[in-house]
């Protein structure tokens, strides 16, 4: 990496040199039997340089072919956009736990265990429900250098567990399933077991529900897979750049529930979404988004910060090649005071959506969302009497989010991004054929 810096800086004013090298072992179940291990590595290096005031990037995965590297960038420069920013130098980082060695030393033996523990878990309780589950471990190195002495190098371990069933009765099909990851192992199936043990006595009745507009409690699940999607778009600072996002002109403006807190939270500890820095060398930091239901900020990279007259956000990621974009870490809504229990209670007819499918197929940048209920209960009188089928929900995130009549007590993580407590919506457009 020093050799490639000191050659890009002949040729251009700033360079920056980035690097990833990740390691992955995949234990995967299909039909309830192991059908597969696999590991595999990958590394890769860029260098991003300005050029006569424009980017130039270039990508390798031979770390000793660096001379052409060098050239490859210096001709994307000619044709790259105007850059705005300046490489950041040498900083501090917060110290933020996300590396684990028990993780990366689990056994082959002890991650094919535990899936096969959460397969007998479930096809012990539910006789005939076909299971597809996969235990991932793996470690991430980063390292990334510039000519402003900026530097940056850590390593972050990952495990996770997760598990899909179905279970299907003549025309009847029922789709059940959790995950869950850590920068720690998980030895155990317990939480994603318990979860799905649970989704499983749910729906072991059916309901039907009339068409019209009812209160809907949204899991954690059911957040994830209803409302966040428009969020993550509208608080992307290049969407609000561009003028496509529907709140980027309501800054400090009430737009949510006052009820309504959002942040994005890179430096909790043991999360896969952590990190004491971005993919540019900015550090890390929580990054409120909304506060009493007022947008309070977006989240930004160097370029599209220094375009919006504003600072970077710690928010610039990359994959194993491409520029820095704005992303979010990880979205942690509030905790609020109401118990699931207390929220399904109150109503007299309503629905729980734990898994919806295809919602994001409308107008996301809107705030739409529609789709099927992959997984979801009727209420009556404050109780769940079964679950439904043929029944979608739709309705647009910022109408939803603006009335809610609760928050859940308690949040869990979903899918590594999301942090999220139960959200009860008063009123949700529901359509079933039932």
């Amino acid at each position: 990496m020093e050799e490639i810096l000191v050659q890009a800086r002949k040729v251009a004013e700033e360079a920056e040199v980035f690097s990833v090298a990740s390691e992955e072992t995949q234990v995967y179940f299909e039909a309830n039997r192991l059908k597969h291990l696999q590991t595999k590595q990958q590394a890769s290096m860029a260098l991003r340089i300005i050029r006569q005031g424009r980017i130039g990037y270039a990508v390798t995965t031979n770390t000793d072919d660096y001379p052409n590297l060098v050239d490859n960038a210096v001709e994307t420069a000619q044709f790259g956009m105007t850059a705005k920013f300046e490489l950041p130098s040498a900083n501090s980082y917060p110290q933020v736990e996300v590396f684990s060695a028990d993780a990366e030393l689990v056994p082959v033996e002890a991650m094919v265990t535990l899936g096969e523990g959460l397969i007998a878990a479930i096809t012990g309780h539910t006789a005939g429900i076909i299971c597809e589950a996969e235990v991932t471990r793996g470690v991430v190195s980063v390292r990334l250098m510039n000519s402003r002495g900026g530097q940056a190098e850590y390593r972050k371990s990952y495990f996770s567990l997760g598990m899909e069933g179905n279970l299907t009765r003549g025309t009847d099909m029922l789709f059940v399933g959790d995950s869950a990851s850590s920068c720690q192992p998980m030895l155990e199936p317990g939480a994603v077991a318990d979860n799905i043990l649970q989704q499983l006595e749910l729906a072991r009745d059916q309901a039907l529900v009339p068409t019209r507009s009812m209160p809907v409690v949204f899991t954690p699940n059911g957040v994830a897979s209803a409302l966040v999607m428009p969020l993550l778009a509208a608080f992307n600072g290049k969407t609000v750049l561009e003028g496509a996002s529907p709140i980027g002109q309501k800054l400090g403006q009430k737009v949510f529930d006052s009820k309504f807190e959002l942040w994005d939270d890179p430096v909790v500890a043991f999360q896969p979404s952590s990190r004491p820095c971005d993919d540019e060398g900015v550090p890390s930091q929580r990054t409120p988004l909304i506060e009493g239901g007022r947008v309070t900020s977006f989240l930004y990279d160097l370029q599209t910060a220094a375009m919006a007259g504003t600072r970077s956000t710690g928010n610039g990621r990359r994959g194993h090649g491409g520029l820095p974009t704005p992303s979010p870490s990880a979205f942690v809504v509030a905790a609020g005071s109401t118990t699931f229990d207390e929220m399904v209670g109150d109503i007299k007819e309503g629905l729980v959506v734990e898994q919806l499918m295809g919602a994001g197929q409308g107008n996301v940048l809107g705030g739409d969302f529609s789709g099927n209920v992959l997984l979801g209960y009727k209420v009556e009188n404050g109780k769940i009497v079964g679950r439904v089928k043929d029944t979608m929900v739709s309705g647009n995130v910022y109408r939803v989010l603006k009335d809610v009549a609760a928050f859940g007590r308690e949040a869990r993580w979903v899918g590594g991004f999301l942090q999220t407590p139960h959200i009860y919506c008063p009123s949700i457009s529901v359509a079933s054929k039932g």
